[in-house]
Parts: structure tokens; C-alpha cells; sequence
């Protein structure tokens, strides 16, 4: 109740501080009215709620209403070896608990990068469930505990047909989650803002800083696209409330490398980018 949750990027703290270290750095910023802090106390008090929503087949939303920080919305996967939360929010309540409870629970707890931790300590211990983050972004976790399990290389497989793949987009850590039965089978990518499902929804983008426009490095997108190539997946879920590309995921990621890349290594007049570069 107590612990400081950073206004501006949602993420809870062990102790008080004068800082925000995800908010200081170059890929977020600092609100602009300056450092603030909050706690779940003083959110319930204001008025949030939770907000529990069906997203897809076998996949749940799960945000605050009014939303919190950033705004995105967690995804519960409800597998029939058990449920996984995947991304996180900053609020949770016994109401909420109850819900998600009433949904299966929580048996695994994974994050796509820092932006997104919000109150995890809070929603493994109020279902004893461990939070999975790729070991590249250890310093970034605000509040250590032991439910925290960090995890190194390419891909960990969290449950039966659950893997998580260390894309790398945005955080060197920066981890998508792959469900193989989801979508009756045809596979599901759950991306946060790694891959970012953007307005028009056919499309993802690839960025190291989203507020701040800082575009990924070409090397970077071509890895990930190496790590997905092996994993089918008919729908993208996004980190916001209805981001998702419904049809063809696959495809809708690798022509939308293949646009960023165009761009991103144009050698041509300004304004066009490279037809048919080689990915």
C-alpha cells in the first residue's frame, strides 16, 4: 500500500527516493511537471478500478480503469497447464484479485521490458507466482525479491508450449511471449511495445525509444526477426487495450521489418525508401 509507484511510467519502488531511474533514462522521460510519486493506496483512493475484458481467444485484458502511467494493459493467458500474466499494470486490489482468481489465477508472471514491471512484487505475491525477466535487464528491477527468476539466452520455455523469446527490440532484455496453441493452434505472439502494434493495426513498429522517437538499430530488428522465423503466430497483442493485428501475424511483422528497413537504410533521394531490400 505504501511502496512509491512513479507517476509517470507506473513502476513501483522498494524504498522513497528523489528519482526514477526508468524515467531518466533516454528511452522515457521525466513528466513534465516533474518527478511525482504515488501509491496503491492513493490510486484506490482516487477512484481506479480494475478493468477485466476478454482480448482474444483464451486471452483476457487486464488494466485499471481510469488507466494508470503509460496505460497499457496486462494479458492473461489462460492455458489449459496454467494461466500466465504476461506485461504488467501498476494497481491491484482485492476486487481484481478475485476476478482473476475466479479466471484460473496466475501460475507465471512475464515482462516484456522495465516500462511495464508496475507493481509485479505485488501481483506475484498475491498469487505466489514467479516473474519471469530475461537476465539483460537485472539492473532495471525496482523492487528485487526472491519471485523474480532472471533468465539468459534466446528462448525459455515457461510452460508447456509458452516461450518466451529475448527479441532485444528497446531493452537488451526485451522479451515477447509465444503461445503455440493459441488461436486453435495457429499460434499467438504476445509482443507488449517490443514489437509495437501500431494505429492501423495491420502494422508493428520497432523502436529504442517510443516518447522520444529513437528508431532500433537495423541489426537489432534483423535478429529478431531471426529468433521469430521458427514460430508461427496468426494474431500480434499489443500493450494497449485493442492493439492487436487479428489476421496473418506473421506476415504483418515481416513486411513491417521490411518497410522499417527500407527506411531505416535508405540510400536514396529523401522521402523514399529502398524497394526490395533484402531482409
Amino acid at each position: 500500500m505504501t511502496h512509491p509507484i512513479c507517476v509517470t511510467c507506473g513502476v513501483q519502488y522498494a524504498e522513497p527516493r528523489p528519482d526514477c531511474p526508468v524515467c531518466e533514462d533516454e528511452r522515457q522521460y521525466v513528466g513534465w511537471d516533474g518527478q511525482r510519486w504515488t501509491t496503491l493506496a492513493e490510486l484506490r483512493a482516487a477512484g481506479h478500478r480494475g478493468r477485466v475484458e476478454p482480448e482474444g481467444p483464451g486471452i483476457v485484458g487486464v488494466g485499471a480503469e481510469p488507466a494508470t502511467a503509460i496505460g497499457q494493459r496486462a494479458l492473461l493467458v489462460r492455458a489449459p497447464g496454467g494461466n500466465v500474466l504476461w506485461d504488467m499494470i501498476s494497481y491491484i486490489d482485492d476486487d481484481l484479485v478475485r476476478e482473476v482468481r475466479a479466471l484460473g489465477g496466475v501460475s507465471a508472471v512475464a515482462i516484456s521490458h522495465p516500462h511495464f514491471y508496475g507493481s509485479m512484487i505485488e501481483w506475484a505475491r498475491a498469487f505466489d507466482a514467479p516473474v519471469h525477466i530475461h537476465a539483460a535487464d537485472r539492473r532495471w528491477v525496482a523492487r528485487p525479491d526472491d519471485a523474480v527468476v532472471f533468465w539468459d539466452g534466446d528462448t525459455r520455455e515457461i510452460a508447456d508450449g509458452l516461450t518466451l523469446i529475448n527479441a532485444g527490440v528497446h531493452f537488451a532484455g526485451g522479451q515477447v511471449l509465444h503461445w503455440r496453441d493459441g488461436e486453435d493452434g495457429r499460434g499467438a505472439l504476445l509482443s507488449g511495445d517490443i514489437l509495437q502494434v501500431v494505429s492501423d493495426r495491420d502494422w508493428v513498429g520497432f523502436m529504442y525509444s517510443y516518447p522520444n522517437l529513437i528508431p532500433e538499430r537495423p541489426r537489432t530488428v534483423r535478429r529478431a526477426l531471426r529468433l521469430l522465423e521458427p514460430y508461427p503466430f496468426a494474431r500480434v497483442y499489443g500493450a494497449w487495450w485493442r492493439r492487436i493485428v487479428q489476421t496473418d501475424g506473421k506476415e504483418a511483422v515481416r513486411r513491417s521489418a521490411a518497410r522499417y528497413l527500407d527506411f531505416a537504410l535508405d540510400d536514396g533521394p529523401p522521402g523514399h525508401g529502398a524497394p526490395g531490400r533484402t531482409l
